[in-house]
């Protein structure tokens, strides 16, 4: 008998090697190859060439009506909010985050509000026993909901018990990482396994109709892990963030083929599970003291939705050659670039000091459109000087120290007059806009310099610049 032929498969990317290395010369990881049997030949009924056994594809001109994709509401408007306005049928969403997060209780919350609503849903855990489930459940209190339970890891037990009409309207797998089938000689987690598992899951779920979702593992760097195909198969791809030390999570929806991408839903986590916050502005701005330097309140958009958010600056002398710069929701890239715009166009003897930036909430920020606030946030713990707490501030800045405009300034200003800001310091607004009716006074800038004048800096400007 013909010994099995092996290949060393990247756990990171999937890359297929002929032999062991320590490292995959396709993504650059370091020990990801693990050894995998080869399949063996091209799947029956086809030839050498793929294509025997197959029939013509019709095809059809780019004109046509379509009918909107049919959508099933949660009950839980940010997660709702977050996949495009509902679930829909045939479709499948993987769902990643941190171990402990919140992705089983989240998902287990959702189940329960449709199933309350009628629908089918069936939850099966890979990782958990059914008596686990049903403890969370309690816990969660939606032990009534009428959700169908199941501990399986087999994906011919899974498809055996859901192919067919009717067989669920919800399909919940937790996680994917733990599916394994037994055609394929390698463990459950590979990443074979994986894109095997996800690739059978997904054809029956469109097969049958029902709307499934995948819970993915992350790796170390905050991407799912296994494949990157996998992000490719599935219709959605949801990060569930957030900080240990807050209770707010974050929904990020970073793919979505049935809505808008870069859409966020806020939760807080409490002794009962996670509840919804309909507004985050004014919870990420509960604690915030009056007049305080080294703070400004950032007016973004995360997707459709205006956020104000505190950013927080500390500014202190270093005591080493070389000063510590450290970044909590934000780009540590982008804070060395808005720190030398401010020393090489307006003076600010900042380079030498230790630098702390934080985003208040645990949000993390991402749009460039923060670039002002952390200028503001900067100067003002550098000078002691408080910036206005009635003044919310956003504006990209340019490498010259030009101050960038923003696309949907309206909604940043109408949501910061909801929450009682008077004033706001950004960019000359584009073209012929109109001013916009949030009973704000806006304070238009075109340069770095501007922000820097509105406070004292005379001792902390480079003597070049006082010249």
């Amino acid at each position: 008998m013909a010994r099995p032929r092996s290949r060393f498969v990247c756990q990171e990317c999937g890359a297929v090697h002929s032999k062991w290395g320590g490292r995959c010369e396709a993504c650059g990881g370091w020990n990801s190859l693990i050894e995998e049997a080869e399949p063996e030949g091209p799947p029956k009924g086809l030839g050498a060439s793929g294509a025997a056994k197959g029939k013509r594809i019709a095809f059809v001109g780019l004109e046509g009506s379509s009918e909107a994709a049919p959508r099933r509401l949660t009950g839980i408007a940010e997660f709702d909010r977050v996949c495009g306005g509902g679930l829909v049928p045939g479709s499948a969403l993987l769902v990643g985050g941190d171990p402990g997060i919140g992705k089983s209780t989240l998902l287990l919350q959702v189940v329960a509000s449709l199933a309350r609503n009628n629908a089918k849903c069936v939850y099966i855990s890979g990782e958990e026993a059914v008596d686990q489930v049903r403890l969370r459940a309690s816990r969660l209190g939606v032990t009534d909901a009428p959700v169908e339970l199941a501990a399986a890891t087999s994906i011919r037990d899974i498809a055996a018990s859901l192919d067919h009409a009717h067989a669920a309207d919800i399909v919940v797998i937790d996680s994917i990482q733990t599916m394994y089938l037994d055609m394929l000689d390698s463990s459950p987690g590979t990443v074979s396994q994986v894109r095997a598992a996800a690739q059978e899951l997904i054809r029956l779920a469109k097969r049958v109709g029902f709307t499934l979702i995948l819970v993915g593992h992350v790796t170390k760097d905050g991407a799912i892990a296994g494949p990157r195909v996998l992000e490719h198969m599935v219709d959605a791809v949801l990060y569930f963030e957030g900080e240990r030390g807050h209770q707010f999570r974050i929904l990020r929806g970073v793919k979505n083929r049935f809505g808008a991408t870069d859409e966020i839903g806020v939760f807080e986590m409490t002794d009962a599970g996670l509840s919804e916050v309909a507004n985050p502005s004014a919870l990420f701005l509960a604690d915030r003291h009056g007049a305080v330097s080294g703070a400004a309140v950032f007016a973004g958009m995360e997707g459709t939705r205006p956020v104000l958010v505190e950013i927080q600056a500390l500014v202190a002398p270093s005591p080493l050659g070389t000063p510590r710069r450290a970044v909590v929701g934000w780009d540590s890239a982008r804070l060395a670039m808005v720190m030398a715009v401010l020393d090489a166009r307006c003076g600010l003897a900042i380079g030498s000091n230790d630098v702390y930036l934080n985003v208040a909430g645990g949000l993390r920020i991402s749009e460039p459109a923060a670039d002002l606030a952390v200028a503001a946030a900067l100067v003002s713990a550098l000078t002691g000087q408080p910036v206005p707490t009635d003044m919310v501030v956003f504006g990209e800045i340019g490498l010259s120290g030009e101050i960038r405009p923003v696309s949907q300034s309206d909604a940043r200003l109408k949501e910061a007059g909801k929450l009682g800001f008077e004033r706001a310091l950004g960019p000359a607004r584009r073209g012929r806009q109109k001013p916009a009716s949030a009973g704000i006074v806006q304070n238009e800038i075109g340069h770095l310099q501007e922000l820097v004048d509105m406070f004292d800096t005379e001792r902390v400007t480079t003597p070049a610049m006082r010249a």
